[in-house]
């Protein structure tokens, strides 16, 4: 059984990903279903018509504000 914890067992060149290289936007357009997912949301036709009125008004802005 080893007693060594995770730090020791790392090699002095093992450095994390920044958190900003880990998310990225959605490779197209923006649809109201990735808007809808975003804001952590269930997909029905309410939520999609919110969507889409949000999308229309900021572009894709909108889910840009939803993204930490």
């Amino acid at each position: 059984m080893s007693t060594s914890t995770p730090e020791e067992s790392r090699s002095s060149d093992d450095v994390c990903t920044p958190d900003a290289l880990l998310h990225s936007a959605p490779p197209g357009d923006v649809t109201p279903e990735d808007l809808v997912m975003a804001a952590g949301r269930d997909v029905t036709p309410k939520t999609l018509d919110w969507a889409r009125r949000k999308l229309e008004s900021e572009g894709t802005a909108a889910i840009e504000k939803l993204l930490p």
